[in-house]
């Protein structure tokens, strides 16, 4: 909410600001136009949730797993609803970004 209030303010401000935060112009403007039509608030429920790494659990010594590739490699998210999703980690962000909403949803 802030940088985008942030990037209201003055003329032309909204690259400025996209630039000094690292961010897509097209991202910010997004959001500007989310906050103009009310979808985006400050009153979503916004925070960190815990994240735990777990080490790999143990191989046998007689069979070792041959190494992952990267289309293998799965990242497990567990939701505020008690939910637990388990994606690829190649997983096109703009995806999740689309599904986790649903999922998360009581």
């Amino acid at each position: 909410m802030r940088i985008v209030e942030e990037s209201l303010q003055g003329f032309r401000q909204g690259s400025a600001t996209a630039r000094r935060y690292g961010l897509s112009r097209s991202l910010l403007t997004t959001w500007r136009r989310q906050y103009r039509s009310r979808l985006l608030s400050a009153s979503v429920s916004t925070g960190f949730v815990p994240l735990s790494l777990s080490p790999p659990a143990a191989a046998s010594c007689d069979m070792t797993a041959p190494p992952r590739s990267e289309d293998d490699k799965t990242i497990e998210i567990g939701l505020p609803n008690g939910r637990r999703l388990t994606i690829p980690a190649s997983l096109d962000p703009t995806i999740l970004a689309r599904l986790l909403p649903v999922l998360d949803a009581p």
